[in-house]
């Protein structure tokens, strides 16, 4: 399998507000590292997994509404627990749009699979991964 990872960093604040994550039910702010892994058996006719520069962009593109933000304020997440876990999957079904409809470049479309990590410091980090079907 070869892959192709991009990366970019996000400022967010919100609040956690169930019993379980204890103190983290206050509001407070996270700056996450989010890493874009873009993952397939063969290299297309470019030899290429993805086009770099356009997974950056589109990365940058999705991750904008959330940087600086209050995610507690962010109509799309309403009666949602932002957890790292959830913003994992969120940005996953962003760029897999973005890999089926081609704006990765011409054959982004053949991506199989994807993982998107967001890296919350040096001791933890969530995931997801999966297939990017159409």
């Amino acid at each position: 399998m070869y892959a192709v990872e991009v990366r970019e960093h996000i400022m967010i604040a919100h609040s956690l507000p169930r019993p379980v994550f204890g103190p983290a039910q206050a509001l407070h702010g996270a700056t996450y590292v989010v890493d874009v892994a873009f993952m397939r058996e063969t290299l297309d006719a470019d030899n290429i997994v993805v086009d770099i520069g356009r997974a950056l962009d589109e990365l940058k593109a999705v991750l904008k509404p959330l940087n600086y933000a209050n995610l507690d304020d962010v109509p799309e997440f309403r009666g949602q627990v932002t957890t790292t876990e959830f913003l994992c999957r969120h940005i996953f079904d962003a760029m897999a749009t973005a890999c089926r409809s081609g704006r990765l470049g011409v054959r982004s479309s053949d991506i199989a699979r994807m993982r998107v990590t967001l890296n919350e410091s040096h001791v933890a980090r969530a995931w997801f991964e999966g297939p990017v079907e159409g």
